[in-house]
């Protein structure tokens, strides 16, 4: 599992949710609540996305930081593996 920093800035239309320290992952909500899973969520996505292009994810920085930012709090990024087998060639052997 890795920690990353989100943080949240409170707009007058919602809430602007970030992980700083996961170049990218970036989404708004009507609600906290709602910032939150659409934050996880886009984090998720991102480093699916990243894996699947085989880049490396980001490593988590817990000293960054914005000042801006109305709330800091940790995010947890845990992935699961799956397995799907492709046999190739899908042509039979002699």
């Amino acid at each position: 599992m890795l920690i990353y920093k989100a943080v949240y800035k409170f707009l007058d239309e919602g809430v602007h949710a970030e992980v700083l320290d996961f170049p990218g992952t970036i989404t708004y909500g009507e609600t906290m609540r709602e910032a939150r899973r659409l934050l996880a969520s886009a984090l998720v996505d991102m480093a699916e996305a990243a894996l699947l292009q085989g880049e490396p994810l980001p490593q988590p920085n817990s000293s960054c930081t914005d000042s801006e930012a109305d709330l800091e709090e940790p995010i947890h990024l845990l992935l699961t593996a799956a397995s799907q087998v492709s046999v190739l060639p899908q042509t039979p052997l002699p």
